[in-house]
């Protein structure tokens, strides 16, 4: 099976970006948090207005609720901890390879489009779920923000386990 570049571009520059995180301090965890749930906003709000697929539009329609949930309760935290998110490699990269695939996919349509989203999306969250349990997590000194990444964890497999369940409906 030939996988699509977009997931390939997708899993190297977060894999980039998890191995220059191994060591990151609270105010760049912020900045990761808020730019990868922004990455998924971002292409879950195209998904919405470009699918035809009722599915898919559902999916993205949820991407852009739960991740701006995430990200207001992160914005919350950090503001009622006076840290402000650092700018890092790691979130610098995020943003670049969500930049990259909306790029890709604003190019595509119908059927093609679908497949690559939610291709995307399955291998987008298993990555922020390795970067969550080995950097993230691990990484936070603050007691409220380590918390906080522990809460919506389950969140991020929920979405990655539905990705998988739209993308073997899709395979159909």
């Amino acid at each position: 099976m030939k996988v699509p570049a977009i997931i390939v571009a997708s899993v190297f520059i977060i894999a980039a970006a998890n191995a220059s995180a191994q060591s990151v301090t609270d105010a760049q965890i912020a900045a990761i948090v808020v730019t990868a749930n922004q990455v998924d906003i971002d292409a879950g709000k195209l998904a919405a207005s470009k699918t035809n697929t009722p599915e898919v539009k559902k999916f993205g329609q949820q991407m852009v609720t739960d991740h701006t949930a995430v990200n207001k309760q992160a914005t919350a935290l950090v503001t009622k901890l006076k840290v402000t998110p650092e700018d890092n490699p790691t979130s610098q990269n995020l943003k670049a390879g969500g930049d990259k695939n909306i790029a890709n996919l604003k190019d595509l349509k119908g059927a093609a489009f679908d497949k690559a989203y939610i291709d995307n999306e399955v291998a987008y969250h298993q990555a922020v779920i390795d970067t969550i349990d080995n950097t993230l997590i691990p990484s936070a000194q603050n007691g409220e923000l380590k918390a906080l990444l522990v809460k919506v964890r389950p969140a991020f497999v929920a979405h990655m386990e539905h990705a998988k369940m739209i993308q073997s409906s899709l395979a159909k």
